[in-house]
């Protein structure tokens, strides 16, 4: 592993491993699969994160705005959606003496698929004419997404041309083109400058632009071209409480923001899981996401349902995680790797214990909240395959539960939605040993069970008639043993475990994994109402959210990425789960704090955040590492508004 230079406090070189980047302090637009990262100035190199995106490539490294003759004074950012913000910036280098400043420079950033663009205006109060020289200067890099996570980017060798005021970069597969009117475009070494010369009338304003258009010839998904089937504003409206409106209203624009779609069927739609790392299709993120905005767009989860029936597993193939009638994981270019894990994920990849059972239940949602049946119809081979899936490979050892285990040997050790290598944890704080059979698997195998025999019911044919009384019993013999076999007693209470481990025995650690069993018909309605109040107990809930793990297991750890940090969607899965199962104030009591922590992240949540009390700090601590805007968590907004708003739906 290679090491990167630092300076200890006492002024000595030490060498440092190289650090996953902090996204916390950045500020992100995008049109998804287009995103650029930079400060709140716009300028962009500062910050390992920072740079312009195209699917899984870095094409710009650093890019940063500069005025002779003056200091730019960056003083406001203005964000408007997900795709625009506008920067402020003072140039009192060119101002007259008295004290107000009367010379600005606004910065108007807009992003689309494959194309980012920016005005640069100065506006004048003095009264004389202005004369100045404004210049962008960029790097680019083409470095790919896992380098630049793993803090190993480095930038390709690339081939620069250029011709009047455009500047073309080659680097193979990946390019960018630069069009800047009236400027002057030179290569300088590794960066591209365009320089223009300004002249500002008294009391005038001058404007300059520029565009940059980038390429990328292995995407796998493109943008969704289509406008969003709601509207923000109006949704936004019916919220009755102010902090839910404001969340909505971001929420929803970032949605639209992460569209995505596959180039041979650009017309289904689905969102890609989120910023900066997850730009692409992933089968559980997906999903869950298309299930919790249910209530505001069917066609979205009848589309994600689609495109994910399309690429279900055929074969059995261990180098993929790959087997018939699996639902896939994710979908990239080419494989990822992250250094120092040795983790290699093929393009293709179909590690997932949940996505499988997940598709049935969106696919059972989608069918009663109103889509077609024909096109329901037209799903029931990837219905019957998916449930094959349940039937024949989703249990590895054959003690009756759904379980996972990496079969590849450079997979994801948890094949859950909690997939970091310690998420599984004795309450002691030692590690379960798998094949892992997770609570909440069983609980989406059996709701998708039933689900799957209602469908079969509905719209299958003769031969389906077994199939139906199987999967009923199935999942009646799933309920009696998970009931018997789950649930355990510590000194935190009696509750559902979070997993068996290897050798068939409970993990006794106190999750909010138990929050995904609400409302699936695994529990008893007195079992449900035990858990919902144990997620609302003062070692489970921040007052922000639920904690993933208890305060009370050893290896809890509030910014621990999944043992006792905060995820939003995670927190919304539990509220939507209360809301089934009728519990309907103690999913307000959850809604409560989620908008108390959509205001502490000014209303655009990230996916995670610390799980420290709500009673030590005043605003939710963030957790550095992040990812924001993140698909469920933005649709954990409407699930809001179904928990408030007194009428069913949204």
């Amino acid at each position: 592993m290679t090491t990167a230079p630092t300076t200890s406090p006492a002024g000595t070189t030490v060498d440092t491993p190289p650090l996953q980047p902090l996204l916390s302090d950045a500020l992100i637009v995008l049109r998804a699969p287009t995103q650029v990262w930079s400060d709140g100035t716009g300028d962009m190199g500062a910050a390992a994160v920072h740079g312009v995106y195209h699917g899984d490539v870095r094409h710009v490294r650093s890019l940063t705005a500069s005025c002779d003759g003056s200091p730019i004074e960056w003083i406001s950012t203005a964000p408007d959606g997900a795709s625009r913000v506008v920067f402020g910036g003072l140039l009192r280098g060119l101002d007259d003496t008295t004290p107000d400043p009367k010379v600005r420079l606004l910065r108007d950033r807009r992003v689309a698929d494959g194309v980012v663009s920016e005005s640069w205006t100065v506006h004048s109060r003095v009264d004389h004419p202005l004369r100045t020289t404004l210049r962008l200067t960029l790097a680019p890099e083409f470095a790919q997404l896992h380098e630049v996570k793993s803090g190993h980017a480095a930038a390709r060798d690339a081939d620069t041309a250029i011709e009047g005021d455009e500047a073309r970069v080659d680097a193979g597969a990946q390019g960018l083109e630069l069009v800047a009117p009236s400027a002057r475009v030179a290569s300088t070494g590794h960066e591209v400058e365009a320089e223009w010369d300004v002249e500002i009338a008294p009391f005038g304003s001058a404007e300059i632009g520029w565009t940059l258009t980038l390429r990328d010839d292995t995407l796998v998904v493109g943008s969704a071209t289509a406008p969003a089937r709601w509207d923000a504003a109006a949704l936004a409206a019916t919220a009755p409480d102010p902090r839910l409106s404001r969340w909505l209203r971001t929420a929803l624009d970032d949605l639209d923001a992460l569209r995505l779609v596959l180039p041979d069927h650009p017309d289904d739609e689905f969102f890609a899981a989120g910023a900066p790392w997850f730009f692409t299709l992933f089968g559980r993120d997906s999903l869950w996401a298309a299930r919790l905005a249910l209530p505001l767009d069917r066609e979205i989860a009848a589309s994600t349902l689609r495109v994910l029936a399309r690429l279900q597993g055929a074969d059995d193939d261990a180098q993929t995680a790959q087997e018939p009638g699996k639902i896939l994981h994710e979908l990239r270019a080419s494989a990822l790797e992250i250094p120092g894990e040795g983790i290699v994920l093929p393009p293709k990849y179909y590690g997932s214990v949940d996505s499988t059972p997940l598709w049935i239940c969106l696919l059972a949602d989608a069918w009663r909240g109103g889509m077609p049946e024909a096109e329901v119809r037209a799903l029931l081979p990837t219905l019957r395959g998916a449930l094959g899936w349940i039937r024949d490979s989703g249990d590895s050892d054959g003690d009756g539960f759904l379980d996972y285990i990496d079969r590849m040997g450079t997979g994801l050790s948890n094949q859950g939605w909690k997939d970091s290598g310690d998420s599984i944890q004795w309450r002691d704080g030692r590690l379960a040993e798998g094949p892992i059979a997770l609570c909440e698997v069983q609980a989406y195998a059996y709701e998708a069970a039933l689900a799957g025999a209602d469908l079969l019911e509905q719209f299958g044919e003769g031969a389906d008639a077994d199939d139906v009384a199987f999967w009923r019993a199935w999942a009646a013999n799933l309920k009696e043993r998970f009931a018997a076999t789950y649930w355990v007693e510590t000194p935190e209470g009696r509750y559902p475990a979070v997993a068996l481990d290897r050798d068939k025995r409970p993990v006794d650690t106190l999750t909010s994994n138990i929050g995904h069993l609400l409302g699936t018909g695994i529990l008893s309605p007195a079992e449900e109402a035990h858990v919902a109040q144990l997620l609302l107990s003062e070692s489970m809930s921040s007052g922000y959210g639920i904690r993933t793990m208890s305060t009370g297991a050893a290896g809890y750890w509030p910014l621990s990425y999944h043992g006792g940090s905060v995820w939003v969607h995670d927190t919304a899965i539990a509220a939507h789960g209360m809301l089934r199962a009728g519990l309907h104030d103690q999913a307000r009591a959850v809604v409560d704090g989620l908008l108390d922590a959509a205001e502490g992240f000014a209303y655009r949540v990230p996916e995670l955040h610390a799980g420290d009390p709500r009673t030590h700090s005043s605003v939710p601590t963030p957790y550095p590492a992040a990812c924001r805007p993140q698909a469920w968590s933005a649709a954990a907004a409407v699930v809001c508004l179904t928990a408030l708003t007194p009428a069913p739906g949204v």
